[in-house]
């Protein structure tokens, strides 16, 4: 066989001397390129041929190769297993109910505030009471008049009783009082006003209001109270929109919040119907559990599952390796008692992280190699040890 390989190599030194001399007469720089490109085509070849040829004689006649040294190789063995793919996204925490406190009418100055910041209020507490001194005073009037017509209109009863006086004087009493009465009632409507309460139940999140400022209704999202319901909270993102179709209600998710190092099983709860014109994506929610921990606009790592392959063969993504022919792994197999390297061609499907599901080419028990496989070649003897 080293005769022969010599033979090969002297045969290609002369080609490349004699083509070199020609070239060099001519002076044709495009020329001299492509022959030199020709020429080591020829040389892969030839190298290829060498590679065949050594391969051939070794089936053919083992005694007379030199024992070659097996090469380490870390190894695993393939065996069906469940196999998901998720999309990756980001995503932050909302909560279903935010309220910014407003007042019942146009507002007025701050005379009392009753909650802090990080309080927990209840649907109806007071928060706040506004000056209504411009109006106050309007009630004592009203009050004693009131009063005056229900004694006027108690002496007008008895004498209508006794048939002393008439309808009209009756009648006229009674009309009084029932328009005082409505004058207080709407004066005290206005009073109550003035007292600002929780529209629902949850966190004082902002208390952005002090004594002696005004409030009203145009400043009350910038300065003034928002209450936040941290017991109703949803984890929200942005799905791209090929993926419109694999994404829908009831899909599984999994939420990762990595800086409280929590993760939770959810499904979708909601899914937007419009795609964004700009990102080219839809909105989707998850409703969140009750949990101390989980804050409004938290972020959080969205996964969601689109594509699951219960008993798949699988391999680490860095073994899969291209010739001419596609795809191939190299795998382990034990001929004549020694573990050579052999390749194997096949098809890939999907892939999630560092692994690759194989959609054909590999059978359960394949032993696959998984380290050790670079610069290894077909054939090439190697040790796991």
């Amino acid at each position: 066989m080293r005769k022969v390989l010599h033979t090969i190599l002297f045969i290609t030194s002369v080609a490349l001397a004699s083509c070199g001399a020609k070239s060099e007469g001519k002076g044709d720089l495009a020329a001299e390129k492509a022959k030199l490109e020709d020429l080591k085509k020829q040389q892969a070849k030839i190298g290829q041929d060498i590679i065949d040829l050594e391969t051939d004689i070794a089936k053919k006649d083992p005694s007379i190769t030199k024992a070659e040294k097996a090469k380490l190789v870390a190894v695993t063995t393939v065996a069906p297993s469940d196999f998901t793919h998720y999309l990756d996204l980001q995503g932050k925490v909302q909560a279903e109910n935010i309220a910014y406190v407003t007042p019942q009418n146009q507002g007025g100055q701050v005379q009392a505030i009753y909650v802090k910041q990080g309080d927990r209020v209840n649907k109806g507490q007071l928060l706040l009471k506004l000056n209504n001194e411009a109006l106050r005073p309007q009630l004592g009037p009203l009050e004693t008049q009131l009063e005056n017509a229900k004694d006027l209109l108690r002496r007008r009863q008895n004498l209508w009783d006794q048939g002393i006086g008439t309808e009209v004087e009756l009648t006229s009493a009674k009309t009084q009082v029932n328009v005082l009465q409505k004058q207080i009632d709407a004066l005290n409507t206005q009073l109550s006003q003035y007292n600002v309460y929780a529209p629902m139940s949850g966190i004082a999140e902002q208390v952005n209001i002090k004594v002696g400022e005004t409030f009203s209704p145009a400043t009350a999202a910038m300065s003034g109270i928002q209450i936040v319901n941290t017991n109703d909270l949803k984890v929200s993102t942005s799905v791209p929109e090929n993926y419109i179709g694999q994404v829908d209600k009831g899909t599984n998710v999994i939420v990762n919040f990595p800086d409280i190092n929590k993760t939770l099983n959810a499904t979708v709860s909601l899914v937007g119907k419009v795609i964004d014109p700009n990102s080219r994506s839809f909105y989707i929610e998850a409703k969140l559990p009750s949990d101390k921990d989980f804050k409004p606009n938290q972020l959080a790592l969205v996964r969601i599952q689109d594509y699951n392959a219960p008993k798949a063969i699988t391999v680490p993504v860095n073994v899969i390796q291209t010739d001419e022919k596609g795809k191939f792994v190299l795998l382990a197999v034990n001929e004549n008692g020694k573990l050579i390297a052999r390749k194997k061609q096949v098809e890939p499907g999907t892939m999630y992280n560092d692994t690759i599901e194989i959609k054909s080419g590999l059978q359960p028990g394949d032993v696959v190699i998984t380290e050790g496989f670079q610069g290894l070649y077909d054939g090439q003897t190697i040790t796991t040890k």
